[in-house]
């Protein structure tokens, strides 16, 4: 059954709540409105549906945002656009403040709030959003997976900023749908400086691997001389000398000196490196051939390892006095908590936390796992169940490498044999005797998240209990409650 009305504007929601009181005086419904301006008087089309309050009903303004402008689309509740799209220029103030006069003339026009949906595109979307906010709009971010799977809204295969926004604010209207907000300063800070931290040592291991493989061109007896190749001796005779030829022609003494200036060892150590360099200079000149742009390159690398080491302990010395000046946030306090995970250090604690942000939005430790990218990816259609079955990865690389790095520390054993976390040992083990060893420290992995969706949870640090007294405890609270 359908009812029209045309009724005046500021009569609308008081009409709208008593029709609602009329018509179905059991339970208070909510119905599918329709708005179709008619000068200052509207026409409101109602029909059953199941939203569950009046406060459902809302404007969802969808931006696809851009590096230099954005698109914004305005939807009604009943997935019609008011308007086209409006073009927000970054750098134009009157084209922002443009873009919330047009909010705000819609909401007076429908009588309805406007919530703001963004899809999160690395940090372009910070700035619109902080302005948004700032003006007192609901803003809400959506992870780019759910657009992008997303049912087309067209037949034809469109893809361009315009149709992106206005595929954002039909999303928005999704009574299901799953946001997040912005984040506190304090994450923020911490959140860009970790992402870039793991940026700088991405490339430093890149160049890393090019500076080894030069070195197995021209001298590639030297890469086993030291543990590693970017130790600071080693760096400093290869930035010297580089050539085989030159380590040959080199004084013993100024070697041995080098050696010593940049090793905590004695000259015991430092003469057995040099008798172990110049054995290797020699069998360079047997197996090993050069140009003289390999030197050239080999000294390049050298300089960008120097350089990203030096912006690495910056970074990591900023981290640690945000973390210090900032010990009474909550979020610094769960930082600390992850910490007393044998094998979570401060930075895997930071970049654990940093890709949580806000623990509250997981209910259980399962919405964890997805949001990690842990959970397994299922292939199944009619009589067809796959049983190769991977990990989805689709949610933060960073996160998972966080966990990962949790979950084999806490599988290994110290110096004098002792294990790290003797419960996750015997479950690997366990695990290990069925399955390969990957897919059981992937089992792993998800022990740990449940350990951090726990100590979070409880607000407590951690500490290694067994199976049977965990069951001990799960069953005196139990009784007790």
């Amino acid at each position: 059954m359908d009812f029209i009305f045309a009724i005046n504007l500021q009569d609308l929601t008081a009409v709208f709540i008593h029709f609602i009181i009329v018509v179905d005086s059991d339970r208070l419904c909510t119905h599918w409105l329709e708005w179709i301006p008619i000068g200052r008087e509207l026409l409101l089309m109602l029909n059953f549906s199941n939203f569950s309050s009046s406060s459902d009903f809302f404007i969802s303004v969808g931006i696809d945002v851009g590096a230099d402008f954005s698109y914004m689309s305005i939807a009604l509740p009943n997935q019609q656009f008011v308007g086209k799209p409006i073009k927000i220029t970054h750098s134009n103030l009157s084209s922002l403040e443009y873009c919330i006069k047009a909010i705000k003339e819609a909401e007076e026009v429908y009588s309805l709030e406007s919530r703001i949906f963004l899809e999160s595109t690395g940090v372009y979307h910070y700035p619109i959003l902080r302005f948004l906010c700032d003006r007192g709009f609901n803003c809400y971010v959506i992870n780019p997976i759910i657009t992008k799977n997303s049912t087309n809204i067209n037949i034809r295969k469109v893809h361009n900023d315009k149709f992106d926004s206005k595929k954002v604010a039909l999303i928005g209207l999704k009574p299901d749908l799953k946001t997040s907000v912005m984040p506190p300063d304090v994450v923020l800070n911490l959140r860009n400086l970790v992402r870039e931290y793991y940026n700088l040592t991405d490339s430093k291991t890149a160049y890393t691997n090019k500076l080894q493989g030069q070195l197995r061109v021209v001298f590639p007896q030297f890469i086993g001389i030291f543990s590693k190749v970017t130790t600071d001796t080693s760096l400093a005779l290869l930035d010297k000398y580089a050539c085989p030829k030159v380590f040959l022609a080199a004084d013993k003494d100024e070697v041995v000196n080098t050696i010593r200036s940049t090793a905590r060892f004695g000259l015991a150590y430092a003469e057995s490196k040099y008798t172990a360099i110049i054995t290797a200079a020699k069998a360079a000149s047997v197996f090993g051939h050069s140009v003289p742009s390999n030197f050239a390159l080999i000294r390049l690398y050298i300089k960008f390892v120097r350089e990203y080491d030096k912006e690495i302990k910056v970074i990591l010395t900023t981290i640690e006095e945000l973390l210090e000046s900032n010990a009474y946030e909550l979020f610094v306090k769960q930082v600390r908590l992850i910490q007393s995970i044998k094998g979570a250090g401060l930075l895997t604690a930071v970049t654990l936390m940093c890709e949580i942000g806000d623990f509250l939005v997981f209910k259980s430790p399962k919405q964890m796992f997805a949001y990690f990218g842990l959970d397994p990816a299922v292939k199944q259609s009619g009589k067809y169940n796959s049983s190769n079955v991977k990990m989805s990865k689709r949610g933060s690389p960073l996160a998972r490498r966080a966990i990962y790095t949790i979950a084999v520390i806490s599988i290994g054993k110290s110096k004098g044999g002792v294990a790290h976390n003797q419960v996750l040992l015997d479950y690997y083990q366990a695990k290990c005797k069925s399955k390969p060893k990957m897919v059981a420290l992937g089992a792993v992995m998800h022990k740990v998240c449940n350990i951090v969706f726990a100590i979070l949870r409880d607000n407590k640090e951690f500490a290694v209990i067994t199976p049977d007294e965990n069951r001990l405890n799960y069953e005196r609270n139990h009784l007790t409650t």
